[in-house]
């Protein structure tokens, strides 16, 4: 095991200097290849894991504003409106942020739409009471609306407790 790789498992912090370290002096024999390697498949995952949970919470709150915000009390809707509207905000805001530091990510964000809608839903539904079947089997929201700031969708009178 090289010294980079002992550093790597004792002092991340440390070895993690020492590859930029190598890698702005140009001496690539230096580097932990392995330990390297391993750090960019988490930071992808990461990345797109951090995406994959904001658009969880969005589509929860977009769902929640379409089919509960209706049938809430005069009392409720005020509230419910404010934080749900704050929360649809600051995850848009968020999730253009990671798109503009990562675009990588936006080639494969339709997908990933459908890939999560059926969380979010369950998310809804569990936050709300209504039955997850009272909610669309596929993502109701275009991605375009998705990510406008100014889309939000028509609130449903159903009944759907």
């Amino acid at each position: 095991m090289s010294d980079a790789s002992e550093l790597y498992g004792s002092d991340y912090h440390a070895w993690a200097n020492k590859q930029i370290d190598a890698l702005s002096a140009g001496r690539f024999a230096d580097l932990d290849i392995v330990h390297l390697l391993e750090e960019l498949r988490d930071m992808g995952r990461s990345e797109r894991n951090e995406l994959e949970n904001r658009l969880v919470i969005l589509l929860a709150h977009l769902l929640k504003w379409q089919f509960q915000y209706g049938q809430l009390s005069e009392r409720w809707k005020e509230f419910k409106g404010d934080s749900w509207r704050s929360t649809i905000v600051e995850q848009r805001d968020r999730i253009a942020r990671r798109l503009e530091k990562s675009p990588g990510l936006k080639s494969g964000l339709s997908g990933l739409i459908e890939e999560i809608y059926g969380d979010a839903a369950g998310l809804a539904a569990k936050e709300t009471g209504i039955r997850i079947n009272c909610f669309p089997s596929v993502c109701p929201y275009t991605q375009e609306q998705i990510l406008d700031e100014g889309f939000f969708p028509a609130h449903s009178e159903r009944r759907s407790l």
